[in-house]
């Protein structure tokens, strides 16, 4: 039977490793979220024609926009792969981190004063 620490590092190496694998597996089309922002924006337009009882706010170009330390999960396109790999790992480390500090708060959180 596996311990919780031996549970936690074998957690932490497999999704490391599925990370790592998924970056040259990745589309470089844009998802949902960033197609959306790229519509408002004006940047893109949706394919096929709009019905004519839609609804349209004409003034909706410029109102969105966001940034990232590291977009796209990459370092920039001079890094390549291996800025996408660093990504993946900091990412991963930073969630876990994350995860960690709240399980830790609600465990006090639990535990009676003295």
């Amino acid at each position: 039977m596996m311990d919780n620490k031996t549970f936690i590092i074998a957690g932490i190496i497999v999704s490391l490793l599925i990370g790592c694998v998924a970056v040259f597996m990745a589309s470089g089309d844009p998802d949902g979220l960033e197609s959306t922002a790229l519509v408002v924006q004006g940047q893109k337009e949706l394919t096929g024609a709009t019905p004519e009882d839609a609804e349209i706010e004409e003034d909706l170009t410029g109102k969105f926009s966001y940034s990232s330390p590291m977009p796209d999960y990459s370092l920039g396109e001079a890094m390549g792969s291996l800025g996408g790999l660093i990504a993946i790992i900091v990412g991963t480390i930073l969630a876990f981190l994350v995860v960690l500090g709240l399980a830790y708060g609600i465990k006090m959180a639990g535990k009676p004063t003295k």
